[in-house]
């Protein structure tokens, strides 16, 4: 059977957003991509956008890991 993959791109816990975003808005500045809620995302290669959601990623597992600290 295929497993669907629709609705995957969404904001499970829609209170986290603003969050997610700032840190989207922090992150894309960190690796050089300043302004990066007003940049056309399609014009920006798969390498740049995949590195704000690795990146992003990185950030929260840190994040959680200090809290266990």
């Amino acid at each position: 059977m295929a497993s669907s993959n629709s609705g995957s791109n969404r904001t499970l816990i829609p209170e986290a957003k603003a969050g997610l975003s700032r840190l989207k808005t922090e992150v894309a500045s960190e690796i050089g991509l300043g302004n990066y809620e007003s940049v056309d995302k399609g014009n920006l290669s798969s390498r740049q956008n995949g590195s704000v959601g690795g990146f992003m990623v990185k950030h929260m597992i840190e994040s959680y890991e200090q809290g266990l600290k």
